[in-house]
């Protein structure tokens, strides 16, 4: 696919440097772009490779219009990271643009699902009784979509997921192969040595601009839906548990996983491999370092660490104990020493 430059600038902005009929096939970073290719650069970090780099154009900051117009065709912004990708969305728009519409013959839709214009349906997918799916929604092949789910427009669904009973997909969301959406949430009642199941009620909500990875896992609430709500990303092998919100545009690594009935405000990040322990609050704009362990809830903005050596559970809790009375501990020995010095002198 051939791109005029000057079609990217008229669709995304920027100021362009250089011939506005320069066609580009591709994106390529700065080590491996041909002359037809375009590239971004977003400061001095990578200058050096700029220099080396054989690209056609270049997206640049401002401070480095001057020395790589000397070699490309510029597009100057001062987000250049920010404008790539956004570029990688509008071309990929265009390469999507042949894309198919309809149903495959060898899916099954049933006769009072409602399909909008432009839906696309992948071999050996199902769509059960009452799903909504709208405007152009790209269902893969193989996928699963329960009864009385809906799905909102120009989402993407990848081969092989499942959209349980009842469960809503806002509008153009990503979701990537191997997830499940409404599975049951983890609910059993003990009686006499035994778990009796408890029937999970609740649903899943998923707002506009999600995107969820590969291999995730979203249980439906027992009795209240879980939520996720707008720009939420998720990465692979996560897990939400039953009753779990999830604030907007929070963000969480993959193999991260919280526990029922949790909360995390909007704006926050939780990296990879995390745990949040169930019915706890996170309060906006609060970021869990990897690997950290969140047991207990957090009210103020801010980066939180914490993972601590596997031990016998008792010893654990006064360890735990002790280590939160360190810092005191400190001061009041500082304290005494500086108390000592004195009456020494």
């Amino acid at each position: 696919m051939n791109v005029r430059l000057a079609d990217i600038v008229e669709q995304l902005g920027g100021e362009r440097v250089g011939s506005p009929d320069l066609l580009l096939q591709g994106l390529a970073s700065l080590a491996s772009a041909e002359p037809e290719h375009i590239g971004f650069v977003t400061g001095d970090k990578h200058r050096a490779a700029m220099r080396e780099s054989r690209a056609g154009a270049l997206i640049v900051p401002p401070s480095l219009a001057e020395e790589a117009g000397r070699q490309a065709a510029l597009i100057v912004t001062p987000q250049p990271y920010l404008y790539y990708a956004r570029l990688t969305r509008w071309w990929q728009q265009r390469l999507r643009a042949t894309d198919s519409t309809g149903v495959h013959p060898s899916a099954f839709v049933a006769a009072d699902a409602r399909l909008a214009a432009g839906v696309s349906v992948g071999p050996f997918a199902v769509v059960e009784a009452g799903v909504v799916l709208a405007e152009g929604v790209v269902l893969g092949a193989h996928c699963v979509v329960e009864a009385g789910a809906q799905v909102g427009a120009g989402s993407r669904i990848s081969p092989h997921v499942t959209i349980g009973a009842r469960c809503i997909v806002g509008a153009r969301a990503i979701i990537h192969s191997g997830t499940v959406i409404g599975a049951d949430g983890f609910g059993f009642a003990p009686h006499e040595g035994r778990w009796e199941k408890i029937a999970q009620l609740g649903a899943v909500r998923i707002g506009d601009e999600v995107e969820i990875g590969a291999n995730c896992t979203i249980d439906r609430g027992a009795l209240d839906d879980t939520v996720i709500e707008d720009g939420v990303k998720l990465d692979n092998l996560i897990h939400i548990a039953h009753n779990v919100q999830v604030g907007a545009h929070t963000a969480m690594a993959g193999c991260a996983a919280v526990a029922g009935s949790a909360r995390i405000g909007r704006h926050c990040t939780i990296g990879g491999d995390a745990k949040i322990l169930g019915h706890l609050e996170l309060a906006d704009h609060v970021h869990i370092s990897a690997c950290s362990v969140v047991t207990r809830s957090i009210s103020q903005p801010g980066t939180y660490t914490g993972f601590f050596p596997i031990d016998d559970n008792a010893a654990w809790e006064k360890n735990a104990a002790s280590l939160r009375q360190l810092n005191k501990l400190r001061e009041r020995v500082r304290a005494l020493e500086k108390n000592q010095s004195g009456t020494t002198e």
